[in-house]
């Protein structure tokens, strides 16, 4: 082949996989769209706006965060302490790779897929911690889950190098462990010592239905992450001239992914509807949770057992939801059961039906061990700072709004405008604050 002919094919083959990546990147960003009406719908109508807010403020942050600390500790990683190689100093900000280089047309676009890989770790907790976080210390736990944590489990679990996929064939494409249960697990950490929302729970702790403002617009936002999550997994694929690759390096093809995807959603939802029986909410964050339950494996299910799979982990989230009240555990749109309930779920599934299974070439085959360990790795990993960083900010009085800052709303007391104006009255400020963070009103005008 003519030396020139080899040159344009190459050119091809790069211009090809840069652009694999920005797709991926243009489509998880729906993900955060749908995130925005996800929870700015399961809020009330007095705390739409701040809630909205906090998650373009997760978005900025994580991403910024992200690029500064996370991207070096997945390179850095793998072997599961920090090893100052080639492709880990690479990865540190004032690195020529990180910064425009035509020489290196690679390390941008991974790490924007990787940055909103970040972003949406981050906002799984968002939603369970509606309406009675403060906004600081919503944004400090978020920069630690994005850029720290679960970036930790990806190095550990999900790179080609990393210790249990070496060490225990550990096998997990879709992110099932180190995206959904990492987050899943965090936020469950912070959720105890949160606490409930006033008036989610009688004296006597029975559960009382906090219902969304707008139950269409939470489940717009549900089918919008369903689009990003197209994205999502193009960025758990390999792609160069030469075919596709498992995040792990193994053989791969679209195909694989989208028969799963499709059946997972599917089945997902069929289950959630059908243990719910047709309660909204359940019946289409089953989708979400069915796409998560074969999401270890689906590059090697059958999409047949992918949707057994998927009805499965969708039914499981309405009961996990139900314990969870049992405990006086406010999760406002059922982050931990879909989440971290359906990613540890995957893993076990994963385990029992590839059991033996040839993982990438001079590695374990996949085991049940391997993946029942990743299982407790990932939501110790998970849970433990979450729960310690929010205990800390507890004591010291950052974690939760007031009481009175919570009943009047946060519309109120973190974002100077409202959602609905339409039909209230106009009250004058009379002044900004009051000292506990509300605006204090004059007379009706």
């Amino acid at each position: 082949m003519p030396p020139e002919v080899e040159s344009t094919i190459e050119t091809m083959s790069s211009v090809n996989n840069e652009f694999f990546y920005w797709v991926s990147i243009a489509l998880m960003m729906l993900i955060h769209a749908g995130f925005l009406a996800y929870e700015s719908g399961a809020s009330r109508s007095k705390n739409v706006l701040a809630t909205a807010i906090k998650n373009l403020l997760a978005l900025a942050v994580v991403v910024s965060t992200f690029f500064f600390v996370g991207w070096f500790l997945y390179n850095a990683m793998p072997s599961g302490w920090i090893v100052l190689d080639d492709l880990a100093l690479g990865a540190l900000p004032w690195s020529e790779n990180m910064g425009p280089n035509i020489q290196d047309p690679a390390s941008g676009i991974f790490w924007g897929a990787f940055a909103l890989f970040a972003a949406t770790t981050a906002s799984i907790m968002s939603g369970a911690v509606l309406e009675r976080i403060r906004t600081s210390a919503f944004l400090i736990l978020a920069a630690i889950l994005g850029s720290v944590v679960w970036i930790i489990g990806a190095a550990w679990g999900w790179h080609g190098a990393g210790w249990m996929l070496t060490a225990m064939g550990f096998h997990d494409v879709g992110a099932a462990g180190c995206v959904h249960l990492i987050a899943g697990a965090f936020s469950l950490g912070v959720l105890i010592n949160l606490g409930p929302r006033i008036g989610r729970f009688t004296a006597s702790g029975e559960p009382v239905t906090i219902r969304p403002h707008n139950l269409p617009l939470t489940m717009l936002g549900l089918m919008l992450i369903f689009v990003g999550f197209f994205g999502f997994l193009m960025g758990c694929v390999i792609y160069s001239g030469d075919g596709y690759a498992t995040i792990y390096g193994s053989p791969t093809t679209l195909s694989a992914f989208a028969f799963n995807t499709l059946m997972g959603l599917a089945g997902g939802i069929i289950g959630a509807y059908l243990t719910s029986r047709g309660e909204p909410f359940w019946t289409i964050s089953g989708g979400l949770a069915g796409v998560i339950a074969v999401a270890a494996g689906m590059d090697l299910y059958h999409p047949a057992v992918g949707f057994v799979v998927a009805g499965v982990g969708g039914a499981l989230i309405p009961y996990i939801g139900k314990l969870l009240d049992r405990f006086k555990i406010d999760d406002v749109v059922g982050a931990v059961a879909v989440h971290g309930g359906a990613g540890a779920f995957s893993l076990i599934a994963s385990g029992l039906l590839l059991n033996g299974y040839p993982n990438t070439d001079g590695n374990p085959s996949v085991a049940l061990w391997g993946q029942l360990v990743g299982l407790v790795v990932f939501a110790a990993l998970g849970f433990v700072p979450g729960y310690a960083i929010s205990w800390g900010l507890k004591k010291a009085g950052m974690l939760r709004i007031p009481p009175d800052a919570e009943e009047q709303g946060l519309d109120l007391s973190e974002v100077p405008a409202t959602a609905y104006p339409e039909g209230i009255p106009i009250t004058p400020v009379r002044s900004s604050n009051n000292g506990n963070g509300l605006v204090k009103q004059g007379a009706q005008a």
